[in-house]
């Protein structure tokens, strides 16, 4: 009976509805792996991202009213929930788009243990605390977060805090809400 109350041309136009926001998903992870001038340099890494980190000294920042760990150009530094402390999870596409802080890592007055952990194509990671670290190709500035929260690639990433846990929903820029406090 309600289909009868809609015009033919309006189911025509419900019927596409999901053939187009299946496009747009595509459009938009082609849109976010091409706006970063990828360039994989085999490691897994994305060398020519500005995001891109080749660890040795990192930083940290106030993002959002939360100390986080950066890279040296100020883009903020994630973990990704799935991973261990021995291994990474995040491979292929996911590498592309989260790209693996090369190790090893230190960053001036940060307590807590560095280390770094051998990936499966061969080359070195930097830890925190047990964690990977990695960058996001979302982030295209140093000083945002755009990461946080998110659920992408089998698992949640959170920016890596240096100074206990963030207050609840005080997420830097990032959709989340907190973050891992080391």
């Amino acid at each position: 009976m309600i289909r009868s109350l809609i015009r033919p041309e309006a189911r025509n136009r419900l019927r596409m509805l999901p053939a187009l926001l299946a496009i747009a998903a595509v459009v938009a992870v082609l849109a976010a792996c091409s706006s970063s001038g990828t360039s994989s340099s085999g490691d897994g890494s994305n060398s020519s991202s500005p995001a891109a980190a080749t660890a040795d000294s990192l930083k940290t920042a106030n993002i959002g009213g939360v100390r986080v760990l950066t890279n040296a150009k100020g883009f903020t530094l994630y973990s990704f929930a799935p991973d261990t402390p021995t291994t990474s999870r995040c491979n292929g596409t996911c590498a592309q788009n989260w790209p693996p802080v090369q190790g090893p890592a230190t960053a001036p007055g940060v307590t807590g243990p560095f280390g770094t952990i051998k990936r499966s194509d061969g080359s070195t990671q930097a830890t925190f605390d047990g964690h990977p670290l990695y960058t996001f190709v979302g982030d295209t500035a140093p000083g945002q977060a755009k990461g946080n929260g998110l659920n992408a690639f089998g698992g949640l990433w959170h920016e890596v805090t240096t100074s206990g846990s963030a207050p609840a929903g005080s997420s830097s820029s990032g959709p989340g809400g907190g973050g891992y406090g080391y």
